[in-house]
């Protein structure tokens, strides 16, 4: 009974890690086009 449940918990933690991962590159690549977006409003 155990041994699935740790399973389970390894696996939704896996699942949380990666998502950090793509939530972090989508952040980033939002920041540059906010930052080219800035610099074409500059001049």
């Amino acid at each position: 009974m155990k041994r699935p449940l740790i399973a389970l918990l390894l696996l939704l933690c896996l699942g949380l890690l990666t998502a950090c991962n793509t939530i972090g590159g989508a952040g980033r690549d939002i920041e540059s086009v906010g930052d080219e977006i800035g610099d074409a409003a500059e001049g």
